[in-house]
């Protein structure tokens, strides 16, 4: 009783951030594209908060999300600088590239469990399932994450780092069907919401950032803080 007591009082909080997810309507091949017709009418959200100390040099970060009755879709643009992506190996430590993040709580009767999705610049994926506070996590089979439509527009290793600027794009399509098998889903559907939040980060690069979607007021640097998602609200 104490535990469930601690998690109601930490995750009821009131969620600023909102995005509305629409549903795709039709067929959208998965290539990186952020001008393709599909994408034209759908809202970008852009990550503006930053965790830590502030970098020289602040990428600009867009995304884009739809869903349809099988499929989360999502694309990132990231007007960035000083970019390196050498991790090839699938739940490698993508973070410390320049990568993109997605976190989410797909049940919000338990807003404590969420999964995180990192994809670095050159398409390597990293996912697993958390519970919150709990060490423990499950990582996604190789399998499992092959599953998951990945297109990026810079190679699949980036080495040596991109001083000068340089725009890339990573679009991914994610099955549902392959998170039933780790933890609680409700499904997307209109009038539905899901907690989540997005990211983008370059841990271990020479302008090393840490840039959220939702604010999270945490001193340290800290992606794995679900009392901190934005809400994702779908609709048809």
């Amino acid at each position: 009783m104490v535990m469930i007591f601690s998690f109601s009082s930490i995750f009821s909080q009131k969620r600023n951030s909102t995005y509305t997810v629409k549903r795709l309507k039709e067929a959208m091949k998965i290539d990186g594209n952020w001008n393709k017709p599909q994408w034209k009418s759908v809202k970008a959200l852009y990550l503006s908060h930053y965790m830590g100390q502030i970098p020289s040099f602040r990428p600009k970060v867009h995304v884009k999300m739809m869903y349809d009755d099988d499929n989360l879709y999502l694309i990132f643009k990231v007007n960035d600088r000083f970019v390196r992506s050498t991790v090839e190996e699938y739940n490698g430590h993508v973070s410390a590239d320049a990568c993109v993040e997605f976190f989410f709580s797909p049940d919000i009767n338990f807003p404590e469990r969420y999964f995180n999705l990192e994809i670095n610049a050159g398409g390597t994926p990293l996912m697993a399932y958390h519970i919150y506070q709990q060490k423990e996590s499950q990582k996604f089979s190789i399998e499992d994450l092959k599953k998951i439509e990945i297109a990026h527009s810079l190679p699949g290793k980036v080495d040596p780092e991109i001083t000068t600027p340089v725009t890339w794009t990573l679009e991914y399509k994610l099955p549902l069907s392959i998170l039933k098998k780790y933890g609680s889903v409700i499904y997307p559907e209109a009038g539905k919401t899901w907690n989540a939040n997005f990211y983008k980060t370059a841990s271990e690069g020479s302008n090393p950032h840490y840039i959220t979607w939702s604010r999270v007021d945490n001193l340290k640097p800290n992606f794995h803080l679900p009392q901190f998602f934005g809400k994702l609200k779908f609709k048809e």
